[in-house]
């Protein structure tokens, strides 16, 4: 008895102390509220890239450091996951310590959290296979770094133009904020090529034309496998589940000496006293983290016109209105979304009525048609998809039922031919009747 008392007690302490970090992690009300968990090859990175860190630190986010190799790290406990978010900061460890592997890193993608992902020179095959995953292709060859002969860093010493000033950003404000970025992203790692049919994968730096995938430390003897902007140097991936993951063919990128750097591109006379890998990454991982491009819709209505209740059902050629209200999370609270390309469909099998939806520019969206005349099980549909934005997919079943009896009208204006024709033709019947007995 008394060791049941005592597991009892030790199950009611391990559940008093895991509820808080469980009750404050991502919610859909709540997207920024999580918990990181940072797995590194070597603590000393911890202070190397203190400042991306202290970015996030800073925006309200718990990192909890861990070597990669460490037995005891775990993504889940009592089958919840204890993490929102995931930082893969390990791009030489051949395996996971734990119960972290391949299958479990997909299976946390899968549950709709987020992901960033470091690679470096000394990519091993397990960072290189997470990569695949999720839709991308390192070089394969082990000793391949992007050069370039003419985007490179000035510096003192010629080097190997290992070191790359990229100016090449994806057009999208969501995902890299309104704020212009100035100077170049400083970049010394691998390159991977995206599948061009993949449209869930984004490239959000991309090398110069002139750049190439080789060995600097040998020469080529055949031509790279990657060239020119088809090398992308970071890109994003957002998950039909709106998951999101960050690839960076570079460790460095997000290291305190590339944030610090002055820059000067080859072939510009401009320099730059910092440059924009800060604000590159700073802007980049909310988007990532969901502190921006995060759309939620509530309150879907429909109702017939003149009326306030939501029907069981519809009648054809019915006046009906429907609505939706949308908006977006910009890191502290919710704010009206404002767009003109929000559609709502109609659907039956295929959609009979597609209408774009009216804003109030307060977040409410809206708009009336008439239930088409044919009679069966409908949905009004509202599938939003946007670059840069979490995707929205509305789904609302209604039956559509036909006219009754005695709901038609007593005279129906299309039959009055049908009507003329039946009159004229006992008319017709009667004259000859008469005409026929008392004709002699």
């Amino acid at each position: 008895m008394s060791k049941l008392l005592g597991v009892l007690a030790f199950l009611t302490l391990t559940l008093t102390l895991t509820l808080p970090f469980l009750a404050h992690s991502f919610s859909p009300d709540h997207p920024t509220d999580r918990r990181v968990l940072v797995l590194l090859d070597d603590l000393a990175v911890k202070s190397s890239h203190s400042l991306f860190f202290k970015s996030l630190q800073s925006r309200g986010f718990e990192l909890d450091f861990k070597l990669a190799d460490d037995p005891k790290i775990s993504l889940q406990r009592y089958g919840l996951y204890s993490y929102d978010a995931l930082i893969l900061f390990s791009p030489s460890v051949d395996r996971f310590g734990g119960s972290i592997d391949l299958a479990a890193i997909l299976d946390f993608v899968d549950s709709g959290h987020d992901l960033i992902i470091a690679a470096d020179t000394n990519a091993s095959d397990l960072i290189r296979q997470i990569a695949v995953e999720c839709g991308v292709d390192f070089d394969e060859d082990p000793g391949a770094m992007v050069i370039d002969h003419t985007s490179y860093a000035v510096s003192d010493t010629e080097g190997d133009h290992t070191v790359i000033a990229s100016d090449d950003f994806i057009k999208s404000d969501v995902i890299l904020g309104s704020e212009k970025i100035e100077a170049p992203v400083l970049f010394q790692g691998i390159g991977h090529a995206v599948n061009s049919e993949n449209s869930l994968v984004l490239k959000v730096l991309s090398a110069s034309p002139s750049a190439y995938s080789a060995n600097p430390k040998s020469k080529l003897s055949n031509p790279p496998s990657l060239t020119g902007s088809a090398i992308s140097l970071v890109s994003v991936v957002q998950a039909r589940n709106n998951a999101r993951v960050l690839i960076s063919g570079s460790l460095s990128l997000f290291s305190d000496r590339f944030f610090r750097s002055k820059v000067q591109k080859a072939g510009s006379s401009k320099k730059h006293e910092k440059s924009s890998n800060e604000q590159f990454l700073t802007e980049l991982s909310k988007w990532v983290f969901h502190e921006r491009g995060h759309l939620k819709a509530v309150n879907v209505k429909h109702n017939r016109v003149g009326e306030a209740d939501e029907p069981a059902m519809y009648r054809i050629n019915d006046d009906l209105q429907y609505s939706v209200e949308i908006y977006e999370w910009h890191g502290q609270r919710w704010e009206p979304y404002v767009a003109d390309d929000v559609q709502v469909q109609f659907y039956m099998m295929s959609p009979y009525v597609l209408k774009t939806l009216s804003t109030d520019q307060k977040g409410r969206y809206f708009t009336d048609f008439k239930v088409p005349d044919v009679y069966g099980v409908f949905q009004f549909k509202v599938e939003y998809q946007r670059l840069g934005y979490t995707s929205l997919s509305l789904s609302k079943q209604i039956p559509v039922r036909p006219f009754r009896h005695n709901e038609y009208e007593r005279f129906i204006p299309a039959a009055y031919p049908y009507y003329g024709a039946a009159f004229s033709m006992m008319t017709g019947f009667f004259v000859f009747t008469v005409v026929h007995l008392y004709n002699k």
